[in-house]
């Protein structure tokens, strides 16, 4: 079976855990929705990237409240561009699917949409 990998982002307003833990949770059921085949049993992984200015909790712990507990996860530290966009949480979700990748729907939520206004224009 195929892999396909599904990107997501999303912005928060300050570094509190909650706020991460919420937006994550936002960004991941975004995600679910936007690409209706996908099941929870067929997440191979997930890779989360929080900028610099994120360090109160792992975004992983979101997704793990949601019952992605067999799910492996990791979580790192995006690289800090000059002048790039602050307090983001990005993801890429490793999808076992038939799906084509011209069909796989990628969310950019919040302040994140300035990262890829090609792909939510899209859709």
């Amino acid at each position: 079976m195929p892999i396909r990998g599904i990107r997501g982002a999303t912005t928060v307003a300050a570094d509190q855990a909650d706020l991460i833990l919420e937006a994550t949770r936002e960004l991941l059921e975004a995600i679910l929705d936007a690409n209706i085949h996908m099941q929870q049993e067929d997440v191979g992984s997930a890779f989360f990237t929080v900028t610099e200015d994120l360090t109160s909790t792992f975004p992983a712990q979101a997704a793990r409240q949601m019952g992605w507990s067999m799910v492996p996860m990791m979580c790192a530290r995006e690289i800090p561009v000059p002048g790039s966009l602050r307090k983001v949480i990005r993801v890429l979700v490793h999808w076992n699917t038939e799906t084509p990748q011209s069909d796989i729907k990628h969310v950019y939520l919040r302040d994140a949409v300035r990262l890829r206004p090609d792909l939510v224009a899209a859709q």
